[in-house]
Order: structure tokens, then C-alpha cells, then sequence
């Protein structure tokens, strides 16, 4: 997924399923000038990483 993408998704007014590498998960923060994001498993809130943003799907 590309930083606009994921930008465009975070600021939707309706829910958009997000997948890091199968495992939904809720984006936190796009950080565009290091292509990565900050997520949590949505089912693990507490489990908050930075991660490639290679590895999100819609």
C-alpha cells in the first residue's frame, strides 16, 4: 500500500478494512517519509508496532 492510500483511509468517514500481512488491524499513524505505519492487531490494541507500509492490504 502506498502512503496516500493509507492517508486516505485513516481520514474516511466510513470503516475501511486494513490487513497487515492477513491480520486486521487498525492504522494509528503514516509516518510517509520512512514508508512505514503505526498499527495495532484489532484484536490485541494494546500490541501497537511500526511497520512496513509493503505489508498493508485492503
Amino acid at each position: 500500500m502506498n502512503s496516500q492510500r493509507a492517508k486516505e483511509i485513516m481520514e474516511a468517514s466510513h470503516l475501511i478494512q486494513v490487513q497487515y500481512h492477513g491480520i486486521p488491524v487498525y492504522l494509528q499513524k503514516i509516518h510517509p517519509e520512512q514508508q512505514t505505519a503505526t498499527i495495532f492487531p484489532l484484536d490485541n490494541m494494546e500490541h501497537e508496532q511500526i511497520v512496513d507500509l509493503e505489508g498493508l492490504s485492503e
